[in-house]
C-alpha cells in the first residue's frame, strides 16, 4: 500500500524539476541573444519539465488517487502560468495565433518542434529516477510497457479532447479580457477540474506535446489513432475557440458585464 513517504518521494521529483528547470531557464536568459533561438530554447525547457512533472503525475495518480493527482496539477499549473514567461509547451497555442495573424506558419513549426524535442527527450532524465527505485511506487516502472489511456471509441475519445480544450481555451480568453483578480486559480482550477473529468475517457491531456511524449506508442493506439485523438481533436477545439470568443453571442454571455462598465 502506498505510503505519504512514498508520495514524498513524488513531490521531491516534482520539485527537482522545477528547480532544473528554473535554472535552465536562467542560463538561456543569460547566454542566449535575444531572438527565435531564445524563444524555441524557452519552449523546449517548458515543454520538458511539463512532461518530466506529468510522467511522475501518473505515479501519484495510479498511486494516491486522482484527487491528490488533482491537488498536484492544480498547484503545478499556477506555478508554470508565473515562471514560463512567453513560453506555452503547447502547439494549439501557436495555431491560434497563425489564425490571428500574428505568428508565421515557419515560426509556429519552429516553436512546436522545440516543445517536441523537450517533451520527448525528458523520459531519460524520468527513467533514471524511477531506476533508482526508491520508493516502491516506482519499482518496475522505469522499463515497463505502456498502455494507451483512451477508454472510449476513437472519435468520441477525439470530441472530448478537442471539446474540453475549446472549454479551457475559452475560459481562458474570457479570464484574460476580464483580467480576473484571481485569474490564474480560477484558470487552473477550469483546467485541472476537465482534466479530472475526462481521465477515465481519454486520460484529459488537452495537449498534443504532452499527450505524445508520455503515450506515443504505447499498446492499444495506433498512431493515427493517437494523432487524431491528441492532435486533430485538441488542436481543432483550440482554434475553434478563436472565432467563437469573438461572436457577439458569446461575449454578451461572458463578458458582458466588462460591456457595460464601459
Amino acid at each position: 500500500m502506498a505510503t505519504i513517504e512514498q508520495l514524498g518521494y513524488s513531490a521531491f521529483f516534482i520539485a527537482l524539476t522545477c528547480i532544473f528547470a528554473i535554472v535552465a531557464r536562467r542560463l538561456n536568459e543569460r547566454l542566449s541573444k535575444d531572438g527565435l533561438v531564445k524563444e524555441l530554447i524557452f519552449e523546449a525547457i517548458a515543454a520538458a519539465e511539463l512532461c518530466g512533472c506529468c510522467f511522475e503525475l501518473i505515479i501519484v495518480a495510479d498511486n494516491f488517487g486522482v484527487a491528490t493527482y488533482a491537488v498536484f496539477l492544480f498547484s503545478l499549473t499556477i506555478w508554470w502560468g508565473r515562471n514560463w514567461g512567453s513560453a506555452t509547451a503547447c502547439p494549439y497555442t501557436y495555431m491560434e495565433q497563425i489564425v490571428e495573424g500574428e505568428v508565421s506558419f515557419k515560426e509556429a513549426a519552429l516553436k512546436i518542434w522545440a516543445q517536441l524535442m523537450g517533451g520527448c527527450c525528458i523520459f531519460r532524465y524520468v527513467q533514471l529516477y524511477w531506476w533508482l527505485e526508491l520508493a516502491e511506487t516506482h519499482q518496475g516502472r522505469a522499463f515497463e510497457d505502456c498502455k494507451a489511456d483512451l477508454q472510449v471509441n476513437l472519435y468520441l475519445g477525439a470530441f472530448i479532447e478537442g471539446f474540453a480544450t475549446l472549454c479551457c481555451r475559452l475560459a481562458s480568453k474570457v479570464i484574460s479580457e476580464k483580467d480576473a483578480r484571481f485569474g490564474a486559480f480560477i484558470d487552473s482550477f477550469i483546467g485541472t477540474s476537465l482534466v479530472v473529468a475526462a481521465f477515465n475517457y481519454s486520460g484529459g491531456y488537452f495537449n498534443p506535446v504532452l499527450a505524445t511524449a508520455l503515450k506515443w506508442g504505447c499498446a492499444g493506439n495506433s498512431a493515427l489513432e493517437h494523432i487524431i485523438v491528441y492532435w486533430i481533436g485538441s488542436c481543432v477545439g483550440a482554434v475553434l475557440s478563436v472565432p467563437l470568443f469573438k461572436t457577439a453571442t458569446f461575449r454578451e454571455m461572458f463578458l458582458v458585464a466588462k460591456a457595460k462598465a464601459e
